[in-house]
């Protein structure tokens, strides 16, 4: 039976995208893990006690369309995910690509193969947002989880902050990288946090 878990994600962070660069290759190469990516408002945590939600003044937070678009992708065209997900987060990190911007989004969407106004659709009917705010509260709630990318592994909820992007060329060296992770989780519960003082140079 393949190791299942869930990892956070939001366009903005480049840690998740380290993870995510990660976990795409090896899946791509065919690692043997059930991986539920789960969308993460980095706005949300910031909004003061009484506030209404991000996902309820969605004009004010347009960050929130990235990630919609990729929820809609995950639901109503798995096949494309993989290539999708990359993709924005590589516009976004590689690029510095806008992806507040609907023409943005719609180019990066279809040179990923996917049909973007299909997609924006979808965004527009309104149930990737709330599927975007179930999964956040869920994390939150559920696993107390504050950022990106967090791994959600049973009843264990891990931030991980990783400094390197895959090498594409060595889909191994991801599947690696993922496995020491995964390993510590289940391996190793005693450990809270381990944290370097300073980022290697």
């Amino acid at each position: 039976m393949p190791t299942s878990f869930a990892v956070t994600w939001d366009y903005r962070c480049p840690f998740a995208r380290n993870i995510h660069d990660h976990l795409v290759t090896a899946l791509e190469a065919g690692a043997p893990w059930d991986v539920q990516f789960m969308a993460f408002s980095l706005d949300q945590p910031h909004v003061a006690e009484g506030e209404p939600s991000v996902f309820e003044r969605p004009e004010e937070f347009p960050g929130l369309l990235a990630n919609e678009a990729g929820i809609v992708v995950r639901e109503r065209m798995p096949e494309r995910f993989l290539a999708a997900h990359r993709a924005l987060f590589d516009a976004r990190h590689d690029e510095g690509a806008d992806l507040r911007r609907r023409e943005v989004v719609t180019e990066v969407l279809e040179a990923a193969g996917v049909d973007a106004s299909e997609v924006l659709a979808e965004v527009d009917s309104g149930w990737p947002r709330e599927t975007f705010r179930k999964e956040h509260f869920a994390a939150v709630d559920g696993h107390d989880v504050f950022g990106v990318p967090t791994f959600i592994l049973g009843e264990r909820a891990t931030f991980v902050r990783l400094m390197n992007r895959a090498d594409h060329g060595n889909p191994e060296g991801s599947i690696s990288t993922i496995t020491r992770i995964l390993e510590l989780l289940e391996g190793w519960p005693e450990l809270n946090e381990l944290k370097e003082t300073r980022i290697p140079r």
